[in-house]
C-alpha cells in the first residue's frame, strides 16, 4: 500500500472512531421516579414565582415530579453541605445539577468550583441517582459558559446541557434583571431541558 493510501485509510478510521463517540445518556425514567433539580436562585426560579421556575414547568411538561431543590444564594461549596438531606429525602433517579454561578458572582477560584461539582457528581451517584450537569455562563458581557462544566461533563461522563440559560439570558425578553429569568425565559428553559432528556432517552 503506497504512502499515500496509508494516510487515507488512517484518516478514515479516525472519522469512523469520533463518529461512533455518543453523548452519553441516561436510563429511562419511570412514571413514578423523582426528578430533584439541585441548585441556587435560577432553579429556585428567583425573578418568577415557584409555579412558573423551570422546575414547576418541567413537571407538566414530563409529567414526572420534579422536586425544587434550589436555594437562592447557594454556591457550589454551600450545597456540598445540603445535598445528602436532599438525596435522603426525595431519594430521586435524576438530578439535575445546577449551580456555579454565585462561585463566579463572588470570584471563587475556577479550580475550587470545578472541584466541588465534582464532589456533588460523586456524592448524587453514590446515592444510585443519575446526573445531568446544566451549565450557567459567566456573569460578564457576552460571557459564556466556563470550561469548567465541560471538563467535568467530558471526565465524568455526563450529559451536560450548555445552551438554555446562557440563550435565556442574552435575550432581555425572557429576563427579570441582568442576571435571573422571567416566567418566559423559565418556560424556555424547562422546554429546553424537556427535549434534552427525551434526547438523552430519559422520556
Amino acid at each position: 500500500m503506497s504512502a499515500a493510501r496509508r494516510s487515507l485509510a488512517a484518516l478514515v478510521a479516525v472519522f469512523l472512531v469520533v463518529g461512533c463517540e455518543r453523548a452519553p445518556t441516561l436510563p429511562k425514567l419511570g412514571p413514578d421516579d423523582v426528578i430533584v433539580a439541585f441548585g441556587d436562585s435560577l432553579t429556585f426560579g428567583t425573578g418568577a414565582s415557584r409555579e412558573t421556575a423551570y422546575p414547576a414547568v418541567l413537571a407538566t411538561l414530563t409529567g414526572r415530579t420534579v422536586v425544587n431543590a434550589g436555594v437562592p444564594g447557594d454556591t457550589t461549596a454551600s450545597a456540598l453541605q445540603r445535598l445528602p438531606a436532599v438525596l435522603d429525602q426525595h431519594r430521586p433517579r435524576l438530578v439535575l445539577l445546577c449551580l456555579g454561578g454565585n462561585d463566579m458572582l463572588r470570584k471563587q477560584p475556577e479550580a475550587d468550583t470545578e472541584n466541588n461539582l465534582r464532589r456533588l457528581v460523586a456524592s448524587i451517584r453514590a446515592s444510585g441517582a443519575e446526573v445531568m450537569l446544566i451549565a450557567v455562563p459567566a456573569p460578564t458581557l457576552f460571557g459564556r459558559p466556563p470550561a469548567f462544566y465541560a471538563r467535568v461533563a467530558d471526565d465524568l461522563k455526563l450529559p451536560l446541557e450548555d445552551d438554555a440559560f446562557d440563550a435565556v439570558l442574552r435575550d432581555n425578553r425572557l429576563k427579570a434583571d441582568p442576571i435571573h429569568a422571567n416566567a418566559a425565559g423559565y418556560r424556555v428553559v424547562a422546554e429546553q431541558l424537556a427535549d434534552f432528556l427525551d434526547d438523552a432517552g430519559a422520556l
